[in-house]
């Protein structure tokens, strides 16, 4: 991954106008250094975001004025679901969607605009905190401060709440808290994740992803997903839907900037939604560079099929190592195809013109016989790569590849990589001497 990222980071990075902007999630908690080097290398420290824990960046996921409270309830549900592995009934999580609109709704009205994953806990989880808002908002009413639209929206969030949400028996309510605060508790119950991602409105200095379009920023997600595992999938899938946010929107706004998206480890980081917006990202001029151990995992994370075969089927370049995993070797050979490869058959015979049964070993003994042997050649349409190539024939550091030149498909062939810690030197005497 880290020779696509440089080369992606040096095309024209002395010519502000036409730089790429990019999304780099970093799973592991070490792409970022390597992506620093490459910043330093090209001159575009300037334009590098790293968002980590005790840094100086703070985001706000939920502070988006310009989404509705639907969508943005929409995208903590899709987060929902990352961790609801076994849950396979809809309710609770369209229950907890809606109650989510709600509260953004409510928070818009009372907090002048902005939303952040305290107060949304606070609402869910403290009745007697919402009470005391409604107060606030009572004599904001009063005084006329609110439109005919925030008038419509108090008055279909108070109704909720009151005729439906508080209405609920107390083991549906406890659900409930207990689905969304899986997402919220997260950033009220540590100092360093609530200053970084649910701080005031008047701290935040990255606010989305439209300057790292139209200016070609680098936006990076340092956390190691061993130590954040619930942070890292909440921050990471936000980042990743504002980003497709941004970038299928320029569709709309005839914006064509060139931006990337890159992932190492992307089972840890995939989502539903990324299927759409790798078939419509192309024409937005978005270049999706993602790994992953096999497709299975990327499967295992959805426990969904077809969402997994689209998400593959969209990515059009695609660089195989070896695997022992089924899932990915049929898929890759389905994708390879087929072509007709000559299969020899032996058979040997043996006739004799009189046996006779031996009662002392059990045997026949034949007299005056005689041995053919036949050899018969036909064609069949099997797989380019068998099984066996996948999982055995592989070397390290080499892959099997199928690759796009822009107008056509390239015929699959291995190829041979080289390991980005390798100096020059050894990479031309390896090249050299074929080791």
């Amino acid at each position: 991954m880290y020779p696509f990222t440089e080369q992606l980071m040096k095309y024209n990075s002395i010519f502000t106008e036409d730089k790429i902007g990019m999304l780099i999630l970093d799973v592991k908690g070490n792409y970022s250094s390597q992506v620093k080097k490459y910043a330093q290398k090209y001159n575009l420290l300037d334009d590098l975001i790293v968002i980590e824990l005790n840094s100086n960046i703070r985001f706000n996921p939920l502070h988006k004025p310009n989404l509705r409270p639907q969508v943005l309830a929409n995208r903590l549900r899709i987060i929902l679901e990352l961790f609801s592995e076994n849950n396979q009934e809809s309710y609770w999580l369209d229950k907890a969607e809606q109650i989510l609109t709600e509260c953004i709704k409510l928070c818009r009205l009372y907090n002048n605009g902005y939303v952040n994953f305290k107060e949304i806990h606070k609402l869910v989880t403290i009745q007697d905190y919402y009470l005391e808002k409604i107060e606030v908002l009572k004599d904001k009413f009063k005084q006329n401060n609110f439109s005919t639209q925030d008038i419509y929206n108090l008055n279909s969030s108070l109704e909720f709440f009151q005729k439906e949400f508080f209405s609920l028996d107390q083991r549906t309510l406890s659900i409930l808290k207990s689905e969304i605060t899986r997402i919220t508790n997260v950033f009220v119950s540590d100092y360093d994740i609530s200053k970084t991602f649910s701080p005031n409105e008047n701290e935040l200095n990255f606010t989305g992803f439209s300057e790292v379009v139209q200016k070609g920023k680098i936006v990076v997600l340092n956390m190691n997903i061993s130590e954040y595992r619930n942070l890292s999938k909440i921050i990471a899938a936000y980042l990743k839907l504002d980003f497709q946010t941004e970038i299928l929107s320029s569709l709309h706004n005839n914006i064509r900037r060139k931006t990337a998206f890159i992932c190492d480890e992307y089972a840890e980081y995939v989502t539903k939604s990324d299927a759409e917006f790798f078939s419509l990202s192309r024409e937005a001029k978005c270049i999706n560079i993602v790994s992953t151990q096999s497709y299975s995992s990327i499967k295992n994370t959805l426990h969904d099929e077809t969402s997994t075969k689209v998400i593959i089927q969209n990515l059009i370049n695609k660089l195989w190592f070896r695997t022992d995993d089924i899932f990915t070797i049929e898929e890759a050979q389905k994708q390879i195809g087929k072509e007709e490869k000559t299969k020899i058959s032996k058979s040997v015979s043996e006739s004799a013109k009189s046996t006779n049964y031996n009662y002392i070993t059990n045997s026949l003994n034949s007299h005056d016989s005689n041995i053919s042997e036949s050899y018969n050649t036909y064609s069949q349409n099997d797989f380019i790569f068998d099984t066996n190539h996948f999982s055995q024939s592989l070397e390290t550091f080499h892959c099997l590849a199928f690759l796009s030149d822009g107008n056509k498909i390239l015929k699959p062939c291995i190829l041979k990589t080289f390991p980005y810690f390798l100096n020059d030197s050894v990479k031309s005497f390896m090249e050299k001497y074929g080791r």
